[in-house]
């Protein structure tokens, strides 16, 4: 049957937004400071999104949690993005498994596994707590779940807790879609407090390994400005998106449309023929 690629709207219901709120975010390659253009930038997202849509908003460093749960009160968001304290550590994989309990309250997800770069030799499955048998489970389509997505915002660094590869496959097992943004530069900056320093820079191919993991798209903020301009075209993305769609129906009715159009044309003609014969008579 024919299928085009057309512009519908959206099912998107919930929205979370899972924050980085590590230490990495005083770094200053993004002015004023990355944590808040961060801040300025999710406000007018929420802003500009339907009043119907619901936005829950997670917060991570070395551990996640849940600053403000799914609401329509946008007063509340904004109160909850001015509560944001850094801390130390950045567990991107605690910060997308809690996003997605948001979502499916039922699951559990061993969040103290420490196993950040994947090594199948430590921590043990993120789909089960100990002691407990893993629930039946049947993975759906990745990108499949339209009633919601995860909106992640981290420099993509991660120090601690569960891998976030893993962390993303629980989501695309369950057709969630995890937007990636990368705020700010590959070069980074160095911070330095209590006699220690680093360098913190934009880890981007792990943010768009996660993205094209769960079938979403990735999206780099390298200043404020860039900053704001993503959660724009994140905006549109979740409310108006191209779908395949079948047009089997838009046939039909150009069919339909077309044949009432010849009817009228050959009830006129022939009404104009029966004059002219009268005419002639």
């Amino acid at each position: 049957r024919p299928e085009a690629t057309i512009p519908l709207p959206s099912q998107h219901d919930t929205i979370i937004l899972a924050m980085d709120v590590s230490g990495s975010k005083r770094a200053a390659d993004v002015q004023p400071s990355r944590i808040e253009a961060a801040q300025a930038a999710a406000k007018s997202f929420i802003a500009d999104t339907p009043s119907s849509m619901r936005i829950g908003i997670v917060a991570f460093a070395a551990t996640a949690s849940v600053v403000q749960p799914a609401t329509f009160n946008r007063d509340d968001l904004n109160a909850a993005l001015e509560r944001f304290e850094l801390q130390r550590g950045t567990a991107v994989g605690s910060g997308i498994l809690v996003a997605l309990k948001m979502l499916f309250p039922e699951v559990e997800f061993d969040l103290r596994s420490y196993n950040p770069r994947g090594d199948p030799q430590r921590g043990r499955s993120l789909d089960q707590t100990k002691g407990k048998d893993p629930p039946a489970f049947k993975p759906v389509e990745p990108g499949s779940y339209s009633s919601a997505a995860i909106i992640l915002l981290t420099d993509g660094q991660t120090t601690t807790g569960p891998d976030p590869r893993e962390a993303a496959k629980m989501a695309a097992e369950r057709g969630v879609r995890v937007f990636t943004v990368g705020i700010g530069t590959t070069n980074g900056e160095i911070l330095g407090a209590e006699g220690w320093s680093m360098r913190v820079r934009l880890d981007e191919e792990a943010l768009k390994e996660i993205a094209s993991t769960t079938r979403a798209d990735y999206f780099y903020a390298g200043s404020a400005l860039d900053l704001k301009k993503v959660y724009q075209d994140l905006n549109s993305k979740l409310v108006l998106e191209k779908k395949l769609t079948e047009i089997t129906a838009l046939f039909a009715a150009l069919a339909a449309a077309l044949a009432l159009i010849a009817v009228m044309l050959s009830l006129w003609w022939y009404q104009r023929v029966v004059r002219s014969e009268e005419v002639r008579v």
